[in-house]
């Protein structure tokens, strides 16, 4: 069997896999607000204000050590537990002092993790992925390397709020004494590993990328990134290695408390976005995943790095190999949902008006939903944009149709950097079964749509890991685990009449960039 583990923002996931049955043994989950509300995080963080977002690592440790306790409740023989990956929630960083190494060494079974590691915290809260308290410091890196373009082909994405260079930065202006106590830098995924393997582990490739501190081209820290973030820090990271990598034996604590065999292999674990690929069958070119939620992403395997050069796009190291990218677009279903309440319909009405009321390409009728400010392209909120027609001189079905073309549009047009080659979309997340969706999709892209139904990709994805680390066939894996479901959507001939619609919706975007661009 093998062990993955999902330290995401909310709760803390296990899932059990058996390659030998093929069979996915038992999944668990603890949420952090429900659990322990003694930290104040009723959502798995705290936000005091300023776009300060944090959360306490002892949190994540109590909620380790509470998901294996209830792993071990339901019967379960860890003791047949092979190896153990993991993925946490990217960008969240943890600062440990001079403590850290030797209170790994010497775990005390009988008592609690958070307990132990207390002392060892030279910072007491993590700023987290949702924190965005850092332009100051991202404009400061920016200016001191290169124009922010140059900082997107160095480390895969523009200097970003987020993410765990400025943050550092931020940490060692605010409170230079702490930062100067400060001997380790983890982030949220090395240092859950580290506790499990009773040694420091490395940073993963993919989760490094999230930092704006690793070269993407070398996968090695940069030092001019380095320097211009913060004094010494390239003595305070760990190294740099492949997610999956063999760190050691697990930890005692875990042998005596929840059973797990002394040979257990504990290997580094990587990022959350990383892990969902690999979870969701898609970490090999020709493939690209699209999330359907209150925000869409769209991620896929590159096996060349690649950067955006218009510092939208993110590039990550892929777990299997080579990279990935992810792209981010603001107004997802939060612009679906507005307009299906403005229109007072139900999800079937929804689909149905806008599958079948209306031609391909709308008759040239364009839209941008801006309903909160959007990221790829950086626009303002604004409402529903349209290129000079009227929604409410217009059949309902043509403002639906103008939506959905309008946002995958723009996702096909944010994308092209990428130069994929595309065999199939996978889709995934709630709206993923509307079939409007999904043929427009296909259409626009010119690709076939499958659906997942894959649950819990991150931390799949971390088991799968975990198996290869034993020699496993990642395509071997995939079919038995993370199989589509059944039936695809295939593209109508639309190609000629996408064409022309691409480039009208180009010059439309370009227009409200000159306009409402920040």
């Amino acid at each position: 069997m093998y062990l993955g583990l999902d330290a995401s923002t909310q709760s803390l996931s296990a899932i059990l896999i058996d390659t030998a049955q093929g069979e996915i043994i038992a999944e668990e989950s603890v949420n952090f607000g429900a659990e322990f509300p003694e930290y104040g995080s009723a959502n798995g963080f705290i936000s005091p204000g300023k776009g300060v977002v944090t959360a306490s690592p002892l949190m994540w440790l109590d909620a380790l050590d509470l998901v294996l306790q209830r792993l071990c409740d339901k019967g379960l023989d860890l003791a047949k537990v092979r190896a153990i990956c993991g993925a946490g929630q990217q960008h969240a960083s943890v600062y440990l002092n001079s403590r850290f190494e030797s209170v790994l060494r010497k775990l005390d079974a009988t008592r609690s993790l958070s307990e132990q590691f207390a002392s060892t915290l030279s910072r007491a809260q993590s700023p987290i992925w949702m924190d965005n308290s850092t332009a100051e410091e991202c404009v400061e890196i920016s200016n001191s390397v290169y124009p922010n373009k140059k900082v997107s082909e160095l480390t895969g994405s523009v200097a970003t709020q987020r993410f765990t260079g400025p943050q550092i930065r931020k940490f060692y202006k605010q409170s230079p004494e702490a930062y100067s106590q400060t001997t380790t830098i983890h982030l949220n995924s090395s240092f859950l590993a580290s506790i499990i393997a009773g040694s420091s582990a490395p940073i993963d490739f993919g989760d490094g990328a999230g930092m704006n501190l690793m070269d993407i081209r070398t996968n090695e820290w940069n030092s001019e990134m380095l320097e211009a973030t913060a004094p010494e820090l390239s003595n305070k990271l760990p190294e740099l290695k492949n997610s999956g990598s063999y760190i050691s034996k697990i930890s005692g604590y875990f042998v005596n408390k929840y059973g797990f065999c002394p040979n257990c292999d504990a290997l580094s674990w990587t990022g959350d976005n990383p892990a969902s690929l690999v979870g969701m069958g898609a970490a090999t070119a020709g493939k690209v995943v699209i999330s359907l939620g209150t925000s869409d992403t769209l991620f896929a395997a590159m096996p060349e790095s690649k950067t955006d050069p218009n510092g939208f796009g993110h590039v990550f190291g892929n777990p299997i190999k080579g990279y990935m990218s992810l792209i981010c677009f603001a107004n997802g279903s939060l612009a679906r949902e507005s307009l299906k309440q403005q229109f007072n319909l139900s999800w079937e009405q929804f689909e149905e008006l806008a599958l079948t009321s209306k031609p391909l390409g709308n008759q040239g009728k364009l839209a941008v939903p801006l309903f909160t400010s959007e990221i790829t392209p950086r626009l303002q909120q604004a409402g529903f944009k349209t290129n000079e027609w009227d929604p409410q001189d217009e059949p309902v079905a043509t403002t639906l149709r103008a939506l959905l073309e309008g946002q995958f549009s723009n996702m096909k047009l944010q994308s092209e950097w990428m130069q994929l080659e595309i065999n199939e979309i996978l889709l995934t997340g709630g709206a993923s079964k509307n079939q409007a969706i999904a043929q427009t999709v296909a259409d626009i892209f010119q690709a076939p749509v499958k659906r997942l139904e894959v649950s819990s990709s991150v931390g799949l994805g971390a088991a799968i890991l975990a198996a290869r680390s034993e020699g496993a066939s990642y395509n071997t894996l995939v079919d038995t685990f993370c199989a589509p479901s059944a039936g695809t959507t295939l593209p109508q001939d639309g190609s000629a009449i996408y064409s022309s619609h691409l480039r009208d919706h180009s010059h439309f975007l370009e227009s409200l960039e000159n306009s409402l661009g920040y």
